[in-house]
């Protein structure tokens, strides 16, 4: 899980607001964003799939805790499109993150791991991103 771009030291608290702009590659199949406190544990995995993994379409979340996956989140909006442009917000609250994706839909996903604040960032696979910023 330590591939692609990687932020670590970072400081991303209760109350903050990470938005993330990128590109999609033009044939792109799947990109991920993983949020830890390192790169052992992810308490959030957003994985936009255009088609990968038997899904297309489909945006995946889940956690990464002790060695093994925890029970997946799947979120039937996608409006993410090959070779586009996209912004993600994530908002960090003490129980949840609330995701808005590009087109303003939004979801939740726990905060599994109960941390105040998560320190490593990292996005792979066929995604560049352009911007990083917390506030």
């Amino acid at each position: 899980m330590d591939k692609g771009m990687i932020v670590k030291n970072m400081s991303f608290k209760v109350g903050q607001t990470l938005t993330l702009v990128g590109t999609t590659k033009p044939d792109a199949t799947y990109f991920v964003v993983n949020i830890g406190p390192d790169e052992k544990e992810i308490t959030m995995h957003m994985n936009p799939r255009f088609d990968a993994h038997g899904d297309q379409k489909t945006v995946v979340c889940n956690s990464y805790q002790g060695g093994s996956w925890c029970e997946e989140q799947r979120i039937t909006s996608f409006p993410f499109q090959l070779g586009g442009e996209f912004t993600i917000n994530i908002t960090f609250n003490p129980a949840e993150f609330l995701v808005v994706l590009p087109d303003g839909s939004s979801f939740t996903f726990p905060n599994r791991m109960g941390l105040e604040k998560y320190s490593f960032i990292n996005v792979d696979g066929d995604a560049r991103i352009s911007s990083i910023q917390i506030q």
